[in-house]
C-alpha cells in the first residue's frame, strides 16, 4: 500500500513540499540509517509542465546537506538536456550532479524477461524476449537510497506513466527499449492508452521483482489535472514502494485525465508548446492522445512552435523521413524487409504509433520545418502564423471553440496531460 497518498482538488507547493519531505522522512525511517548516496530519477524536460523538476529540487536541498545527491534524467532515448534545460527542469540543483543517461553505451544487462511470457502476455502480438539492461551508475554503484519522481497521466506504451517506466524506458538500454516499444505497438496503441496494466508493463512488473528487488527505492507520483478555471493543477500525490502506490495514482489518473465523448470529433486543435517539444517523437503525443476521440475522416491539427526535427537521435530522424508514418500493415511490412528498421526498432514502433491508419487527417502547423519536410514524413501541412490567428489557442480553454467565420472545433492546450476518447473505443477494446 501506498505510504502516503493525498488528493484534492488543487494541493499547494506549500503542501506538495510538506507531503515530499514527509515521504523522504519515511523512508529514512524505513531504511534504519541517514542515506549516504542518494540518487533521483525525475524526468526529463518533456514533463517540465508536471512540477516534477520541482519535487527532484526540495528532495535535493533536503539531502545535500548530509548526503552525496545524484540526479539521472530519465530520459531513456530523448535527447539529453542542455545545462540552461537543467536550470528550467531542476531550478538549484547543481551542474555536476546531474548525470547524463547513455542509452546506447552506459548500461548493463541484469537479465532477461522470456520469449514466453512476452508471447502469452500479448496474445500471440510479440513473440520475443526483452533484454533488462539499464542505467550502469544505477546497477552498479552502492545506493542507500533511489527516489523515483514522476506524473502519471495516460501512455501509449504502459497505459499509465511514471513507476517502473523510470527504470526499464527512462533508464533503459537500446535493446530493451526497442523491445518494448515494438512489443507495445504491435500489440495495438489503443490497446495500450488508459489500461491500468498494459502486456508491456505486465512485464516490467515481472523484471522489477525478479532484477530490482535489492535497490532501497522508492516512488513519489504526482496527478494534475484542469480546474473550473482551466488551468493544470496538482490534484494528487502518492508515495510508497509498491505496485499498489502506482495502481492508486493510476486509477486517480484515469478518473481525472480521460474525457469521454458520445461521438466522435471531426476536429481536434491541439498546442504543443515551444520549449518542450522540438520533436514529432514527443509532439506526437498529440496524435496519441487524440486518436481515440477523432472521427474517420475528421482532422487534427497540431500547432507546434518548437518543431525542429522528426526524431531525437540524427539516425531515428533519418529513418522517419525514409518511410514516413503510414499505417501499420505497411511498416510491419517494412520492417521485416530492412536491416536499418529492424536495428532502430523503437524508431518502427513510433512510427506505428504516429500513424492514423488513414483514417483521419494529422495537420502540422511547425515552427521551423518545411512544408517539403512536414508532407515528406506523410502529415499534411499549415502556416503556423496563419493557424495562430485562425484558432487563437492563446484565448481558448479546453473545450468547444468557434472561428469568426464559423469552424467549430475542439480545443486541447496541452495534449500530454490527459487522454481523449469515445465511449465506444475506450469500453470496448480488442
Amino acid at each position: 500500500m501506498p505510504w502516503i497518498t493525498e488528493t484534492a482538488s488543487a494541493l499547494s507547493w506549500q503542501r506538495l513540499e510538506e507531503l515530499t519531505l514527509a515521504t523522504l522522512s519515511e523512508a529514512k525511517r524505513r531504511i534504519g540509517s541517514r542515506p549516504r548516496r542518494v540518487l533521483l530519477l525525475p524526468p526529463d524536460i518533456t514533463r517540465m509542465h508536471s512540477g516534477s523538476g520541482r519535487i527532484t529540487e526540495i528532495l535535493y536541498n533536503a539531502l545535500a546537506g548530509e548526503a552525496e545527491v545524484y540526479v539521472i534524467p530519465t530520459l531513456g532515448q530523448h535527447v539529453p538536456h542542455t545545462p540552461e534545460d537543467n536550470r528550467r527542469m531542476f531550478g538549484s540543483i547543481p551542474e555536476p550532479q546531474i548525470l547524463v543517461h547513455d542509452w546506447r553505451g552506459g548500461c548493463v544487462q541484469v537479465g532477461e524477461v522470456p520469449a514466453a511470457m512476452v508471447r502469452e502476455t500479448s496474445k500471440g502480438a510479440a513473440d520475443w524476449a526483452l533484454p533488462v539492461v539499464l542505467n550502469r551508475a544505477l546497477m552498479e554503484e552502492p545506493w542507500d537510497l533511489v527516489i523515483n519522481v514522476g506524473h502519471v497521466v495516460p501512455h501509449e506504451v504502459l497505459g499509465f506513466a511514471n513507476h517502473n517506466k523510470n527504470y526499464f524506458i527512462g533508464v533503459g538500454g537500446k535493446d530493451l527499449i526497442c523491445t518494448s516499444h515494438m512489443m507495445a505497438a504491435s500489440c495495438g496503441i489503443e490497446n495500450n492508452l488508459g489500461c491500468l496494466i498494459t502486456p508491456v508493463r505486465h512485464c516490467f512488473n515481472w523484471a522489477e521483482e525478479q532484477f530490482l528487488s535489492k535497490l532501497p527505492d522508492l516512488y513519489i507520483q504526482v496527478v494534475l489535472a484542469r480546474n473550473a478555471a482551466g488551468d493544470l493543477v496538482h490534484t494528487g500525490f502518492h508515495a510508497g514502494d509498491d505496485l499498489e502506490t502506482y495502481l492508486t495514482a493510476a486509477r486517480q489518473s484515469r478518473e481525472e485525465n480521460i474525457t469521454v465523448f458520445d461521438e466522435p470529433l471531426q476536429k481536434v486543435v491541439c498546442v504543443m508548446q515551444g520549449d518542450e517539444f522540438h520533436s514529432t517523437w514527443v509532439a506526437n503525443k498529440a496524435v496519441y492522445r487524440t486518436r481515440m476521440a477523432l472521427a474517420d475522416g475528421g482532422e487534427l491539427l497540431i500547432l507546434a512552435p518548437g518543431l525542429t526535427r522528426f526524431g531525437e537521435q540524427p539516425e531515428v530522424d533519418t529513418l522517419i523521413r525514409k518511410y514516413g508514418y503510414v499505417p501499420s500493415p505497411r511498416v510491419l511490412e517494412l520492417y521485416r524487409q530492412n536491416a536499418d528498421m529492424q536495428d532502430l526498432a523503437h524508431g518502427t514502433a513510433h512510427l506505428m504509433h504516429g500513424t492514423s491508419e488513414g483514417r483521419f487527417r494529422i495537420t502540422y502547423a511547425p515552427g521551423h520545418l518545411t512544408q517539403a519536410d512536414i508532407e515528406q514524413v506523410g502529415f499534411e501541412y499549415a502556416d503556423l502564423a496563419a493557424m495562430t490567428a485562425r484558432y487563437r489557442p492563446d484565448e481558448c480553454k479546453e473545450g468547444w471553440n468557434t472561428t469568426a467565420d464559423g469552424e467549430r472545433y475542439y480545443f486541447i492546450p496541452t495534449p500530454s496531460a490527459g487522454l481523449w476518447s469515445t465511449k465506444a473505443k475506450l469500453y470496448d477494446r480488442a
